[in-house]
């Protein structure tokens, strides 16, 4: 989970830390252990970022709800007229990704033809239908080996072959997801926020994509982030039936 500070200078920097201190506390009531990787403070109060593992069951589940722009209104401890200050910081949360791929291929996807092998080989791999072609049927990849005289060698090679095409289609697929994850983020500023934190003129949290508010805003700030996190599951999960 990382968290920025946007648009607003020392007030987003303090902003960030306040929700730093938020989720922390939502982490705490969960029981899931956290640990902070990489802190930068801002230049006079509060911190411009902060990444922090967060271990549990369902976290990930849980905390991709907070992916996007928070918005703070408060008057600002920082201005000496007491006016109202407009402040923003981003959140980030990505799943933790095994550094191995693990791929299973079973044999009811796979379809195995034998052939002649073709070129030089001599008389035995004229005569003897030793070359292997398995299509993969989910993805439609087909590869071949013919090298071997023994078909169950060319069988083993062009097995591993397939599991490393995979493997570069998986690692793919992530990519593509981790560029579509970064352009719904958006910009750290006015106009994309998820969620706004009213404390002036009056005292209001309201999530900006479900609809779901709270005047208790000191209890959202003490980490009881429940209400939105399940309102905007719901959300996600009725707009994706549609």
């Amino acid at each position: 989970m990382t968290l920025h500070a946007g648009a607003g200078g020392t007030e987003a920097c303090d902003w960030c830390e306040m929700l730093l201190r938020m989720y922390l506390r939502w982490t705490d009531k969960k029981g899931y252990p956290t640990i902070i990787t990489d802190l930068s403070p801002g230049e006079e109060a509060g911190i411009k970022s902060v990444t922090f593992l967060v271990k549990g069951e369902y976290a990930y589940g849980y905390l991709k709800s907070e992916i996007g722009v928070h918005r703070l209104v408060r008057i600002s401890p920082f201005d000496v007229n007491k006016r109202r200050h407009t402040s923003f910081a981003s959140c980030d949360v990505l799943p933790e990704i095994e550094d191995t791929i693990k791929i299973e291929i079973k044999d009811e996807d796979l379809r195995i033809d034998t052939f002649r092998a073709s070129g030089h080989g001599g008389q035995h791999l004229q005569k003897t239908d030793s070359a292997v072609r398995i299509t993969h049927l989910p993805t439609g990849i087909v590869v071949q080996c013919q090298n071997e005289r023994s078909q169950y060698k060319n069988k083993i090679t062009a097995l591993k072959v397939l599991k490393a095409k995979l493997s570069e289609l998986e690692k793919e697929k992530q990519r593509l997801a981790l560029e579509k994850h970064y352009d719904e983020k958006g910009e750290i500023a006015w106009g994309s926020q998820i969620r706004s934190y009213i404390f002036m003129p009056y005292q209001m949290v309201k999530d900006h994509r479900t609809g779901m508010e709270t005047g208790n805003i000191n209890a959202v700030m003490d980490g009881e982030l429940d209400q939105f996190i399940e309102s905007y599951l719901d959300w996600r999960m009725r707009s994706e039936s549609h």
